[in-house]
């Protein structure tokens, strides 16, 4: 009795997103079955869906942030029952048994965790994302979602909030931390309101100034355009912390420099192309040059509640599931504020 769920699936780099069908897995003891609500578009649904992350086993169907509610549980599941309110992010499975695992930093799994589209589950099946009905997940890999927050804005929390609140959370956003936040787009509006939440004074540096009402509703102190050179003379050596939400090939040498003694840049976005790096910019003054990939599950249940306690939610634009290519097309043109969410009742 396999579980078929409606979805919208893609054949190729350059093909337009097709209504499909496709089978979830019986419930296992430990399964959670998810008829999902929501799901959210991230930057790297369109990247894995235009082969630009390396080969893609087609038809693929994205989506990592995924908000629904459970319908059925296996019969050894202890977390959940059915009615209860739950997400999904980018993983569904990991060994469980490497150090990286047993710490709670599955994201880093040693065996490499299951990713919840284009990875291959523990049954040897192809797994497919969050743009559909229904989906079956280990009920470890399920976030509990708070009343308090909208299964509508709960989605990008899956992806975009998690990948912002941990580097915050790792490198010690906090009262008395100057914090900047490179990029205002899906990622970086959560940055900025989190980083706030935390304490930190916020900076946007942003390639122009267009956000800038926004950016400073969501929290941020200082907005700067990064088109200006003076940005960079003017704010040289102020940063305890730099988030790069930017997925471009920028200057990053350019930004080192606005680093203080001990200061950190840590990518977020993850660009095609390598970036040059000059060592001389870090050498100066001790600075750090660094990476972050989402978070492991308890971290990413401590940002459900962080964000439920401190009011926290994405900027959305509901869409309907005919309308995801045209989302595409305006996510690569900076053309959202801030995240798109699907609403799958349309599927």
């Amino acid at each position: 009795m396999m579980i078929t769920a409606k979805a919208r699936a893609v054949d190729g780099p350059d093909q337009s997103f097709r209504s499909a069908e496709i089978k979830r897995r019986d419930l296992d003891t430990h399964d959670v079955l998810i008829e999902i609500k929501y799901a959210g578009i991230c930057h790297s649904d369109i990247h894995t869906a235009h082969g630009e992350w390396g080969p893609v086993n087609y038809p693929l169907v994205p989506g990592h942030e995924i908000a629904g509610i459970v319908t059925e549980v296996g019969s050894e599941v202890s977390k959940y029952k059915v009615g209860d309110r739950v997400g999904v992010g980018c993983m569904v499975d990991s060994c469980g048994e490497c150090e990286n695992c047993r710490r709670g930093e599955e994201q880093y799994c040693l065996k490499g965790n299951i990713q919840t589209y284009g990875g291959v589950d523990k049954y040897g099946e192809p797994t497919q994302g969050g743009y559909s009905t229904h989906i079956v997940v280990t009920e470890n890999f399920v976030i509990r979602i708070p009343d308090n927050i909208a299964l509508e804005a709960a989605a990008p929390l899956l992806c975009a909030g998690i990948t912002t609140y941990s580097p915050l959370q790792h490198w010690g956003a906090a009262p008395g931390k100057k914090v900047a936040i490179v990029g205002m787009g899906g990622l970086g509006h959560m940055a900025v309101k989190i980083a706030h939440a935390m304490g930190a004074e916020v900076t946007v540096l942003s390639q122009s100034l267009s956000k800038k009402e926004d950016g400073l509703q969501f929290g941020a102190n200082h907005y700067y355009a990064t088109s200006e050179a003076e940005t960079f003379e003017k704010l040289a050596g102020s940063f305890d912390l730099i988030i790069n939400t930017v997925s471009a090939n920028i200057d990053i040498n350019a930004y080192f420099g606005l680093l203080t003694l001990d200061g950190t840049l840590v990518n977020v976005g993850a660009p095609g192309e390598p970036l040059a790096v000059n060592v001389m910019s870090l050498i100066g003054h001790r600075r750090s040059f660094a990476g972050s990939m989402i978070g492991g599950i308890r971290e990413t249940q401590e940002m459900m509640d962080f964000c439920a306690e401190h009011d926290i939610t994405p900027q959305i634009e509901v869409i309907s599931a005919d309308q995801i290519d045209e989302a595409y097309k305006r996510v690569l043109a900076s053309d959202v504020k801030y995240r798109f969410v699907i609403d799958t009742s349309t599927m």
